[in-house]
């Protein structure tokens, strides 16, 4: 991995906490990055960011290669400067874009080409222009491998095809990547809900080699349960000692699962879109801050989460705030949730390192403050 490296801490069943070491940080693990698709996460600061506990976001190549351009990022000195974010970043390889685009999508060996959303204009992404996006000109820390996604339901004759181009873009990815010292590159894991070709997958994921390994093709219309049962499996068919990045996923009650399955990393837009449209996450579960019940409550969204919107302002100044329309609601309510979700992950490690992970989940699937779980 060069100057990437892993560290598992301590574990607990197939849970396990350490810490990524990057160039430009350390990322302790589980970790949720937060979203910031067009090198923005929506409605928030990068000071706000940094100051949920965040220690790494996530890009995207289709995005920012439509607007502004990647190649005028590079020349304003790469997404990091661009965008004012000091630590690492995971750059999407776009096969996540080009499958919701795909109406507008035409998929070959060599490539995928699609109309852009934004002007109607023709661009060709393939594996190669997708590393040299991610990796030349954006400067990610962390780079993705092409792929093809698939939505649920899919035959396992459409997975397989899927699953096989993504191994061969992926290699293709490789060769162009070569070997560097502060980038890694990570393969994905594709098949949709069939173990057979998940295995399939991994073993073709190995046969390439990657510095650390995400799990694709789920939260895409399978359900929690569904999701579940692949990750029963999809985890420990990946290497022990890189990282597992579930992509794209999710709820926190999806986190908490998927790290009982071994997983390590997370990325999903739910946090800030939820916070837009007016919903905050809380111990207790979702909170719609639209509620008329709310209007005259006095209690902070969550008192013992270091963020001033979780604990400096009460759900009736919120509910005042969402019912206004008010700007400051999107920004509170973000806020608050990506707070919340790294609140989530820093009492998931814990709670792994004390031994009582187990505790915590089982408290957390029941609806209490898992908090205050003792072993």
């Amino acid at each position: 991995m060069g100057a990437f490296v892993f560290d598992i801490q301590a574990s607990e069943g197939q849970a396990r906490t350490g810490v990524l070491r990057t160039p430009r940080g350390d990322i302790p693990t589980p970790a949720f990055m937060p979203v910031g698709t067009a090198g923005a996460v929506k409605a928030l600061t990068m000071d706000q960011v940094r100051a949920t506990g965040a220690r790494i976001i996530l890009g995207n190549t289709v995005h920012l290669m439509l607007r502004p351009g990647a190649e005028r990022v590079a020349r304003l000195g790469g997404l990091h400067r661009f965008g004012g974010w000091e630590g690492p970043i995971l750059t999407d390889s776009g096969g996540f874009q080009v499958m919701s685009l795909s109406k507008l999508t035409r998929i070959s060996e060599e490539a995928a080409v699609f109309a852009s959303p934004i002007d109607g204009s023709r661009h060709i992404l393939s594996p190669e222009r997708s590393i040299q996006i991610q990796a030349d000109l954006l400067g990610s820390d962390i780079v993705m491998q092409l792929d093809e996604c698939v939505a649920w339901p899919a035959t396992e004759a459409r997975a397989a095809e899927a699953l096989r181009l993504s191994a061969r873009w992926g290699a293709r990815g490789k060769a162009v990547f070569g070997e560097r010292e502060n980038q890694a590159l990570f393969g994905i894991q594709q098949g949709s809900t069939f173990e057979t070709l998940r295995r399939e997958s991994s073993d073709r994921l190995l046969e390439t080699g990657y510095d650390g390994y995400a799990i694709g093709g789920l939260a895409v219309g399978e359900g929690h349960e569904g999701m579940c049962e692949v990750l029963d499996y999809a985890p420990g068919l990946l290497p022990a000692d890189r990282p597992r990045y579930l992509m794209g996923v999710g709820k926190p009650i999806d986190l908490v699962e998927a790290v009982a399955r071994g997983v390590d990393m997370f990325d999903c837009v739910l946090p800030t879109r939820a916070g837009r449209h007016g919903q905050a996450w809380t111990w207790e579960g979702p909170v719609n801050l639209k509620s008329a019940r709310l209007a005259e409550d006095e209690s902070p969204l969550a008192a013992d989460i270091d963020c001033v919107a979780s604990n400096g302002y009460s759900k009736a100044y919120l509910h005042h705030l969402v019912k206004s329309q008010e700007i400051l609601a999107q920004v509170m309510l973000s806020w608050h949730n990506l707070a919340f979700y790294q609140a989530l992950m820093a009492r998931m490690r814990e709670a792994i390192v004390q031994g009582r992970f187990t505790a915590f989940r089982s408290a957390f699937r029941a609806g209490l403050r898992p908090a205050t779980v003792q072993a």
